[in-house]
């Protein structure tokens, strides 16, 4: 899947994606891998603390959008359907957050 990607400088993942071979595929593309390593690895890579957290952000954001049945069922078999109830529950969820930060 990461080959059908454009080249991207950064690739954020978490520990399941640890594989020198996915490593070795964002180096050999331009990009840098922001992925920790196994807890079980002799050798530990360092991270950059600020990127990964900002992983968290959208890791959120997809766990609030799944909160909705019809997206989370895929209820819609249409992709511009899809799409609009994904954009649709992203506007209520921006909108939802706006409020409560004012």
């Amino acid at each position: 899947m990461i080959d059908g990607l454009p080249p991207a400088a950064a690739l954020v993942a978490d520990r399941g994606y640890d594989a020198r071979a996915i490593i070795d595929l964002v180096r050999s593309r331009g990009g840098c891998a922001h992925i920790p390593t196994q807890r079980d690895r002799k050798v530990q890579r360092s991270i950059d603390p600020a990127i990964y957290r900002r992983r968290n952000a959208v890791e959120r954001y997809f766990c609030k959008l799944k909160h909705f049945r019809r997206i989370a069922t895929r209820f819609d078999k249409l992709a511009r359907n899809f799409l609009a109830a994904v954009l649709l529950a992203s506007t209520r969820i921006r909108l939802r957050t706006y409020e409560s930060t004012t």
